[in-house]
């Protein structure tokens, strides 16, 4: 079992063409509950923020909901991303997933949090927020 934290707000999901600055609301004045995350790759880059961090140009598929899992994940523990991604894909709720040094996010779409969320409950795990 695993706890879970539903962060607060809306989150977004979107990207820029490669080598296009990022702009610098993304790191500026991040609340306590705040996670950004940045992936670069050839093609472009991959912005997950919350979703009024968001440049207004930007192409956002749909709002996000982000949960954390709480406690520490050692990155050398096997199954744990599993345990979480294979509830939701039986319920057929699309997952964003990514990780920190720390812990493992999961990103559900906002109107399939109550979906999500009780996937998650009914394999064991313990969603708080």
């Amino acid at each position: 079992m695993l706890d879970i934290a539903l962060l607060p707000g809306e989150y977004a999901v979107w990207r820029l063409a490669a080598g296009t600055a990022l702009p610098y609301a993304l790191s500026n004045g991040l609340r306590g509950t705040d996670v950004v995350t940045v992936s670069w790759t050839s093609d472009g880059i991959s912005v997950i923020c919350p979703a009024d961090r968001a440049p207004v140009q930007a192409v956002v598929e749909t709002a996000w909901r982000c949960l954390r899992v709480t406690a520490p994940v050692e990155l050398a523990d096997t199954g744990s991303l599993a345990a979480l991604v294979d509830p939701l894909a039986e319920a057929r709720v699309s997952v964003v997933t990514f990780s920190t040094f720390d812990t493992d996010y999961l990103l559900v779409p906002a109107v399939r949090l109550t979906e999500g969320t009780a996937a998650l409950e009914r394999a064991g795990h313990r969603v708080t927020g």
